[in-house]
């Protein structure tokens, strides 16, 4: 089943914004999407997170789930595309976050939170 660019692009650009302002990203945004939207186990959507972001980090890591047959050269590349949108939507992220009052950023990430925290018990 082929996977969309466009929508591997879109979780990259989510994460990163969420990344940019929040601090957070692959654990919360790239993994969920992975598992919910492509059909990923669970294990599969960590290997490919910690590819697209943390490769240079996690690249011991990247090596074992390989190696244990985890995730394929299909997530390699699922995870390079989506760092591109990693990386732009970091900057923006950053952008809007320092833009943003103490007061206003501690509270939308307490907003965030708590629509994932919410999201995750009622799966």
């Amino acid at each position: 089943m082929p996977i969309q660019l466009i929508g591997l692009l879109l979780v990259g650009l989510a994460a990163g914004l969420l990344s940019g302002l929040f601090g957070v990203g692959g654990g919360i945004i790239v993994v969920p999407a992975m598992v919910l939207f492509f059909g990923m186990t669970q294990q599969s959507a960590i290997a490919t997170s910690l590819i697209a972001l943390l490769l240079p980090v996690g690249l011991l890591a990247v090596m074992e789930y390989y190696r244990s047959g985890k995730i394929s050269t299909e997530n390699i590349w699922i995870g390079l595309i989506i760092a591109i949108g990693l990386f732009a939507g970091a900057y923006f992220g950053a952008k809007i976050a320092t833009h943003l009052s103490n007061e206003m950023l501690r509270k939308a990430f307490a907003v965030f939170m708590g629509i994932v925290a919410l999201h995750l018990w009622f799966k």
